[in-house]
């Protein structure tokens, strides 16, 4: 059969053309592929994701491999137990804004992490909390969660002085744990007036209601120093 090319049929030429553009448009479309630019490749390889205490670890590995207009990654067999904000995710990609966003099959965004300095990315849900992204060994050894840290301390300033006492509790407040000052502490501690504490990557804050924080690193389990450090250092110390 030949195609109707002629003047006698001139609807069915029209007819052709109609039916066969849209055919090329979609055949186009279904061509399209990612191709990874500067950021994206940077960002191929293994990636570790956990919660801000890092009891909660997911492995991620991001492909260069195109599946539509994102890019293949796979998961770790501990990621959507670990991390249930992580069911579903199947590809990843990277935003406009050069956010890393983590797509389901179909798509559609699941998670989102935007860059907070060099190679460390942090999403923070609702009702979830913060969590962080980064190169395996740049996470260094696993951290301290906040159950190892509940309990009686001391803040101990200069050469081994106690000022002050208090408990890390349990006790929820928000996002943060209620801290209760005893009595007697010194009045650089209740001017600050800390009512709550958190571990915010690996460290450990205090927090008064005016907005101050007041900012530790470890030195043992059983030792903490207020950073950044001063020439009158201050100590967490389990009494």
């Amino acid at each position: 059969m030949q195609p109707a090319f002629g003047i006698d049929g001139a609807s069915g030429g029209f007819g052709v053309l109609v039916i066969a553009a849209p055919l090329a448009l979609g055949a186009a479309i279904s061509e399209v592929r990612a191709e990874p630019g500067e950021v994206a490749k940077a960002m191929v390889g293994t990636w570790e994701i956990s919660n801000a205490d890092r009891d909660k670890i997911c492995t991620v590995t991001f492909k260069a491999d195109p599946a539509g207009s994102a890019f293949k990654l796979d998961l770790d067999e501990a990621c959507v137990p670990n991390l249930p904000m992580m069911k579903g995710v199947a590809l990843w990609k990277i935003s406009a804004d050069d956010a890393v966003q983590l797509l389901d099959a179909r798509g559609r965004t699941l998670v989102e992490f935007n860059e907070l300095e060099n190679r460390m990315y942090n999403t923070e849900r609702p009702n979830e909390g913060v969590f962080f992204m980064q190169p395996p060994g740049q996470a260094g050894p696993p951290e301290r969660s906040a159950e190892q840290l509940m309990g009686d301390w001391n803040i101990v300033r200069g050469a081994n002085k106690p000022i002050c006492g208090l408990t890390l509790s349990g006790t929820p407040a928000n996002l943060d744990y209620v801290l209760i000052v005893k009595p007697g502490c010194d009045q650089l501690i209740t001017r600050f007036g800390p009512t709550a504490w958190q571990m915010d990557r690996g460290e450990l804050l205090l927090k008064s209601p005016r907005g101050l924080n007041w900012r530790f690193e470890a030195e043992d389990d059983n030792k903490w120093q207020r950073v950044p450090e001063s020439a009158d250092p201050i100590f967490l110390v389990r009494p």
